[in-house]
């Protein structure tokens, strides 16, 4: 067979494997050189307009308030005889967003995920399907079509969301070129307007900023999406050439306020950071791969990063049960809670509902603060080592990044890369 027409599963680590070396994955690179040259050609004009307009942008991040409703979520798969597990543990984590995975591949499993799905929305969640395609669904248009018109008849009645392709800027999953993935997500337009749906993506994975303004272009979505990772620097606060996290969320606004979807909602639809020692259930084995504490302390401090920021809506932890890298490891009996896990379930109780209200800047420290009616509290950290930190405000009750009430008998606060939530005085501010 050849390259393109073969596409194989890594049951183990949710993802396609790469079916072929990287010599011939170049050679295929340089067969379609011409789909490159046009973005290059696409992109250019806009890149001072687009300098400019993330320059506006992070002049105002941090500096306005946002509400936190509802902004987290975290995904969730399937699993034979388990699904009372994986609803036990939603309630726990206590998020009401929820990212379904349906591949084109499982057509004949359509029902299961329906049940599935009707019993997520039976109990109040809010529901996002991700549609995902592989190289077929390329070389056979018709099969794709079809399984998009079934899976929007199927799930409308549980959910208004459906995010259309996955990751397609990576070759593992079928598509080769941006007008690959324009071929596969037109259909879903009229498809959208016949079922009374929302479309979200267009699902680009990592930092390659330049496939939006193209792609908009062309696809009219009603919320962007971005599969957002940032484990190769390890900590969200690192930089990748330069541009740490919060950089990075304000490029991805700018580019997409360069096209029609101007000021349209933006959701993080896929992040997480895999574990040391887990091969071969990691997504990306190496370098990527932290401890569970480090883990831990990464997903808070991305989520609060983007959460506060107001450049994205909505954020999904990719998974909820994975031995690689979830909240939770499925494969023990009975399923083992991992630090992520208390970590997020923390983070959720102590900022859903609240409102940011500003960011101290400082060179070693993230100090942000948010506020719930009369209540003030602050999230804090460092990315390495400790800072004592003395706030203008009588502290009335400090907790650890897992929820533990820390001795305080005043003065300053340690401040350190676990992060911790410091609770102010309600008539002090």
């Amino acid at each position: 067979m050849k390259m393109n027409e073969l596409f194989r599963w890594n049951e183990l680590a949710d993802q396609p494997h790469n079916v072929a070396p990287r010599k011939q994955r170049f050679r295929a690179h340089w067969k379609h050189a011409r789909s490159y040259l046009e973005l290059l050609r696409f992109n250019l004009p806009l890149l001072l307009p687009g300098l400019s307009l993330y320059r506006q942008i992070r002049r105002r991040m941090y500096r306005e308030l946002f509400p936190l409703n509802q902004v987290t979520g975290v995904a969730v798969t399937p699993r034979e005889a388990k699904k009372e597990e994986i609803f036990f543990y939603l309630k726990q984590l206590g998020v009401k967003n929820v990212l379904v995975r349906i591949p084109s591949w499982e057509k004949e499993k359509l029902s299961q995920y329906e049940e599935f799905v009707g019993q997520l929305h039976q109990r109040g969640y809010s529901i996002l399907i991700a549609l995902l395609q592989n190289r077929y669904d390329v070389l056979e248009p018709k099969g794709w079509q079809n399984f998009l018109k079934s899976v929007f008849e199927k799930f409308c009645s549980y959910t208004s969301y459906f995010e259309i392709g996955h990751a397609w800027n990576r070759t593992k999953w079928g598509l080769w070129t941006y007008r690959e993935y324009l071929d596969l997500a037109r259909p879903a337009l009229d498809l959208a307007k016949r079922y009374k749906v929302e479309l979200v993506g267009p699902a680009v994975i990592d930092f390659e900023f330049h496939l939006y303004p193209v792609v908009l272009k062309e696809i009219d979505f009603d919320i962007i999406s971005s599969l957002l990772y940032v484990d190769r620097t390890g900590a969200p606060e690192n930089a990748q050439w330069g541009w740490t996290l919060e950089k990075k969320l304000a490029l991805l606004r700018a580019a997409i306020d360069l096209t029609p979807c101007l000021g349209r909602p933006c959701w993080i639809t896929e992040f997480n950071w895999p574990l040391q020692g887990m091969e071969p259930y990691s997504p990306a084995p190496g370098r990527p791969c932290v401890s569970l504490e480090d883990q831990a302390n990464f997903l808070v401090r991305y989520f609060v990063l983007a959460m506060a920021s107001g450049l994205v809506q909505r954020i999904y932890w990719w998974q909820l049960a994975a031995r690689g890298y979830g909240l939770v490891d499925p494969l023990v009996n009975p399923w083992e809670i991992r630090p992520s896990f208390v970590a997020f379930k923390t983070m959720q109780s102590f900022l859903e509902g609240t409102v940011f209200e500003r960011r101290e800047f400082h060179r070693r420290a993230w100090i942000f603060y948010f506020a719930r009616g009369k209540q003030r509290l602050a999230v804090v950290w460092t990315k390495k080592g400790s800072l004592d930190w003395e706030f203008n405000w009588p502290i009335r009750q400090v907790f650890d990044r897992d929820g533990q009430a820390l001795t305080y008998k005043g003065g300053a606060i340690k401040i350190e890369e676990r992060p911790k939530y410091v609770i102010f005085e309600a008539d002090s501010l």
